[in-house]
């Protein structure tokens, strides 16, 4: 995933080979401030909440969930034990938002939620502005990496259709 941010920053940069260990730091950090600014994993991999047990939806942090792989029941003393299906009630609204209830608990004060998000499976498969906004986010952090110049507009305005935004609670019903 990183090493195709990197080829993408190198075509930007006109920089065929060196400063590997750079790009790749700073792709890292493009690809997590593009999900920080849109509000969504970009390249879909696993993720894991522990939310409270008790009654009532709970929504997962990070979306678009893209599947809900299973809950682990985490109680206060013991180890922890795979919740039977009938256990729990789990949902991907429209918007790729997940979604779960725990039925019957058990034992377990919170549960461990295991699932998958992201907007693609791959960098190639990212949509063509928000790659795009990545690429260039790279390099202007390696051109400007000696100043604190403000990256260029033109990332946001990139980014701005594909921004995810949460005003108040969410709930679901």
């Amino acid at each position: 995933m990183i090493a195709e941010v990197v080829v993408a920053a190198r075509a930007l940069l006109r920089v065929e080979s060196g400063e590997d260990v750079v790009l790749s730091r700073l792709a890292q950090t493009a690809l997590l401030l593009g999900e920080a600014f849109l509000g969504a994993a970009v390249i879909g991999r696993p993720f894991e909440d522990v939310v409270t047990s008790a009654a009532g939806w709970r929504r997962l942090m990070v979306a678009p969930v893209t599947v809900i792989a299973g809950v682990t029941g985490l109680p206060v003393e013991g180890a922890p034990f795979v919740l039977a299906v009938g256990a729990y009630a789990v949902d991907i609204d429209a918007d790729g938002v997940g979604w779960v209830r725990v039925l019957a608990a058990g034992s377990a004060g919170r549960v461990a939620v295991a699932y998958s998000a992201g907007l693609a499976l791959s960098f190639e498969a990212v949509p063509a502005p928000i790659a795009q906004g990545v690429a260039m986010l790279v390099a202007h952090l390696f051109d400007h990496r000696e100043s604190d110049v403000a990256p260029p507009a033109a990332v946001a305005a990139l980014w701005r259709p594909y921004r995810r935004m949460r005003l108040g609670l969410a709930v679901h019903s």
